[in-house]
């Protein structure tokens, strides 16, 4: 089974996915005219614009829920697999898919706030289940996204999360490869079921507070170890860029090649072009959908450039030695004790646990879209969604006992899938988010702040909510 899980796993990435997310995000970037880079000031100044009511979710607030559903064990643990199995190189390719993959994000975050819809109470909600239903006329195609969704939010990366947890204690002397996954993943489980079964709302609104401040933490600390070892700074850009462009390498032995690695654990950590963000995108309000486009490009730079870079760049200027019996979170751990001794592993082992707990509790809470609509938009009765979350607790238990290329295995091939739906359905619709783009640059030269008309950009059908 894992023999199987792996083939597809390369097949999907190399030459498929690699192919798409390439070609759609240059696409993309050139349609555009680098709109990522370009208008990065402007992202920057629209993060912290206010709604007209102070009910609806504002620029940031949405901004926020997609950087927390990016921000996770992937930006610790995702990072340390790609340069130990891939090699330092990975990192160069992080950056560039990191690129790349905002103006994909840019696309199908301003086509969400052009189809979503509105809810009774006058807020809104979307995706790309509700932009491919409204302009490709396929409600077909947006079930099976939403069914590839939820095999990725409550299945696969579920698995991968609980297993990346448990990961973390081998640190320790009292693990027993034998009971301690069972003893974590057991109680893992039980705590996320309890949460979600609605009678852990203080743990979730606690973590909630917790996990910011936590991520801010880690930056300060990998700072402090790169800054302790700045004497490597040097040697180790050396090391990355020589390995990222040493194609003869990657050319003998492409699946596993820093190339390959560094695109699927940027995808799986910054998530541009999947269709999860967009979810949380079609929730603000502003009175322009490019401006929620453009502050979702800011959440891919925060996930990529700014926590996966600090993650790198402790790792290999710390000097320790990398290897696949390393992988994960022993390598970032061993990174850490150069400077912090003992300390050093239990900063991240807690780390670890609160981005961990989040993240399984927010992939949970994410389906809930997903299943909405495929109930015809409402959500399934008290009684599904009861046995549904039990079997998400099951597999959060499961998670922590997997091999560890199972768990990435079934993580990347569920998110492909997504990813295989969402992009090209993305590049099919681009004209109406460039021609949104153009108006808005068009009103902001006349001195405007941009109000968005469906009408001027050619949509007239009446298939909108807003925007009429």
């Amino acid at each position: 089974m894992l023999h199987i899980l792996t083939s597809i796993d390369s097949v999907m990435y190399y030459p498929i996915l690699i192919i798409v997310m390439a070609a759609a995000g240059i696409y993309f970037t050139c349609r555009t005219k680098f709109v990522q880079v370009r208008l990065f000031g402007e992202a920057c100044r629209l993060v912290m614009e206010k709604p007209q009511d102070a009910k609806h979710v504002s620029s940031f607030q949405a901004l926020m829920v997609s950087t927390a559903s990016r921000v996770g064990t992937g930006n610790i643990i995702g990072v340390s697999t790609a340069i130990c199995l891939g090699g330092p190189g990975a990192v160069f390719w992080m950056w560039v898919m990191c690129i790349i993959g905002a103006s994909s994000a840019f696309i199908e975050s301003t086509l969400a706030q052009i189809y979503k819809r509105r809810d009774k109470d006058g807020s809104c909600y979307g995706g790309p289940a509700y932009y491919i239903e409204r302009a490709l006329h396929a409600r077909w195609l947006s079930v099976l996204f939403c069914i590839f969704l939820i095999s990725t939010y409550a299945f696969g990366f579920n698995l991968l999360c609980s297993y990346n947890l448990q990961s973390t204690f081998a640190a320790y002397k009292f693990y027993d490869p034998k009971t301690t996954p069972v003893l974590i993943g057991a109680i893992l489980a039980v705590l996320v079921g309890y949460c979600v079964l609605g009678g852990g709302k203080r743990i979730v609104h606690l973590t909630e507070v917790i996990v910011p401040v936590m991520g801010v933490s880690y930056v300060v600390i990998a700072l402090i170890v790169i800054l302790a070892h700045i004497t490597n700074i040097p040697a180790m850009f050396a090391l990355i860029f020589e390995n990222a462009f040493d194609f003869k390498a990657i050319a003998g032995g492409i699946a596993g090649s820093c190339l390959v690695y560094g695109i699927k654990r940027g995808l799986y950590s910054n998530e541009a072009g999947v269709g999860s963000a967009p979810n949380a995108a079609a929730s603000a309000v502003v009175t322009h959908p490019v401006k929620q486009g453009l502050v979702q490009t800011i959440s891919v730079y925060i996930d990529t450039m700014l926590l996966c870079t600090a993650t790198a760049l402790m790792c290999l200027s710390s000097g320790a030695t990398r290897s696949k019996a390393v992988s994960g979170a022993p390598y970032v751990q061993n990174a850490v004790s150069t400077v912090f001794g003992k300390m050093g592993p239990l900063f991240i082992t807690i780390a670890m646990v609160l981005f961990a707990f989040t993240t399984l509790i927010g992939n949970l809470y994410y389906v809930g879209n997903a299943l909405a609509y495929m109930n015809h938009k409402k959500m399934p009765s008290k009684r599904f969604m009861t046995v549904f979350h039990v079997i998400c607790a099951v597999i959060v238990f499961a998670g922590a006992l997997i091999p560890m290329d199972a768990a990435w295995a079934l993580a990347d091939i569920t998110m492909g899938l997504m990813t295989l739906i969402n992009l090209p359905s993305c590049v099919l619709l681009s004209g109406t988010a460039i021609r949104a783009l153009r108006d808005y640059e068009k009103q902001k030269k006349e001195g405007k702040n941009p109000v968005f008309r469906a009408h001027d950009i050619g949509i007239y059908d009446g298939v909108l909510d807003f925007w009429k």
